[in-house]
């Protein structure tokens, strides 16, 4: 109606300002009408704004920004553990894993959407404050870190592993270059943190990581069809063998694998610490938005996932290494397949190169939370921003030199800190703050509960399976 208003912080109060008011009301009988009237006409509901007022010229970032973003932080690491949960599970009951934990997930998004919107929460560890006490959002918090840590920890152990080997796997510098210093795995690991992660890391905004975030999940589809071409070619002339379809139940260890990868794989669509971030800086700023993004994602996660687990599965069999990556150091069998092994090592370390600074991002602001509460926003205080940086980088490269496998690091983790964030937590928080809105229905409820038991199940079974798994390497 011709007006302009500036958005103002939350608490305070609201007031519209019209330009030339005196002037617009002798020329324009009706407006000058509608504009005493205002008072009594119109109410605001303050209890429905957006999460983050911001001005409307500050432009955020878009839907697809935000599914490469939110894609990130799930396609990491964890996909190259798929294949070795699928000899454990078998293809049948591995593939519908999959799909499950892919729509649990989303739904648990959208629980932490919803009520974060509710309370006006701006991050993970505010809305569980909200729903469930300041202890709580500790636990949370530190559930975030030991989580974002382990995984960290775990991209810079299989960038070493790649690209200079193993005690059981040759690495791509030794295969090109031969024996030189790049055979020292901490030194390449150093290189990699100083050169190409600290400059994304430093970093202030997970919006400005949206174009490497397009470029890793682009990095992670070429794999996947590497995979995918290579295993089709094989399986027509014969040289696969048969896969297994169902767990396998007839010897104690087979049933410890078992109790070990389900963990794993619900550790595989954990992003819910990145979810803030990414919906306060999305353009459109609402729920229905942030939740069309989780849907993007999640379909588009879950094929990923499916057409990497398989593919990897049929391609080596029982020889399934729990970090695929390492089984190609070696001839696929094929044309060009010397080509295809370095094309597919090579391009998922610039993979996770890229996916890196998206888990970094949360991990340094849940530490500055539960650090530096009180004291303002970390994006206005740059010294304790490149502080916390190269702080958090260290402590994960020392990390990287102490862990011996990814196996060993995603069997705690999956069991524990990711099973909380992508489903306890969520659950519990919808159904503790469904009474002061709108509540959930008899469906979502029902979800809730449904997701909260077995979050504990899975929980219970995980810790249970890798206590005797460590027994059994023990003895």
């Amino acid at each position: 109606m011709g007006s302009n208003y500036t958005p103002i912080p939350k608490d305070s109060f609201v007031e519209l300002q019209l330009q030339d008011q005196n002037n617009h009301r002798s020329q324009n009988p009706k407006l000058s009408h509608l504009v005493d009237d205002l008072d009594d006409d119109v109410d605001f509901d303050f209890d429905h704004l957006p999460l983050v007022i911001v001005p409307k010229d500050d432009s955020g970032s878009g839907i697809y920004g935000a599914v490469f973003n939110l894609a990130t932080s799930v396609i990491g690491a964890g996909i190259m553990a798929l294949p070795a949960t699928m000899k454990v599970l078998g293809l049948i009951f591995g593939i519908v894993l999959i799909f499950l934990m892919g729509i649990l997930s989303e739904i648990s998004v959208e629980f932490l959407v919803r009520f974060a919107v509710q309370c006006k929460a701006n991050s993970y560890g505010e809305v569980v404050h909200e729903a469930l006490g300041k202890p709580a959002r500790i636990l949370s918090e530190i559930c975030i870190i030991i989580n974002n840590a382990g995984v960290l920890v775990v991209y810079l152990i299989i960038i070493g592993d790649v690209m200079s080997g193993s005690l059981r796997h040759i690495g791509v510098f030794d295969q090109l270059l031969g024996n030189g210093f790049w055979d020292h795995r901490k030194v390449v690991i150093l290189i990699v943190v100083l050169v190409f992660l600290a400059p994304l890391c430093v970093l202030d905004k997970i919006d400005s990581l949206s174009t490497t975030s397009a470029a890793s999940v682009g990095l992670a589809v070429v794999f996947v069809i590497v995979a995918f071409v290579v295993a089709f070619i094989k399986l027509l002339e014969g040289k696969i063998e048969p896969p297994r379809l169902t767990p396998d139940f007839g010897s104690k260890e087979a049933i410890l694998d078992l109790l070990v990868v389900i963990p794993i794989m619900s550790n595989a669509y954990v992003c819910h610490f990145n979810v803030q971030p990414i919906y306060n800086e999305l353009e459109d700023r609402s729920p229905q938005k942030m939740n069309k993004v989780g849907r993007l994602t999640t379909v588009l996660c879950v094929l990923i996932y499916a057409s990497t687990a398989v593919a990897g599965y049929l391609l080596f069999g029982t020889d399934t290494e729990s970090d695929i990556l390492t089984n190609f150091d070696k001839p696929l069998g094929i044309r060009f397949s010397t080509a295809l092994t370095y094309i597919v090592r090579v391009g998922y370390v610039l993979h996770l190169v890229l996916v890196f600074p998206v888990i970094h991002f949360s991990l340094r602001q849940t530490v500055d939370e539960l650090a530096f509460n009180g004291s303002g926003p970390l994006s206005e205080s740059r010294k304790r921003c490149l502080g916390l940086t190269f702080v958090l980088l260290a402590l994960v490269y020392l990390g990287s030199t102490m862990i011996p496998s990814i196996w060993t690091a995603f069997k705690f983790t999956g069991a524990t800190t990711a099973v909380s964030l992508g489903f306890t937590f969520p659950a519990l928080i919808a159904l503790r703050l469904s009474s002061q809105g709108p509540g959930l229905t008899s469906r979502e409820r029902f979800l809730a509960w449904l997701m909260l038991s077995l979050a504990v199940i899975v929980s219970v079974v995980g810790v249970v399976g890798n206590i005797y798994s460590l027994q059994s390497e023990s003895k």
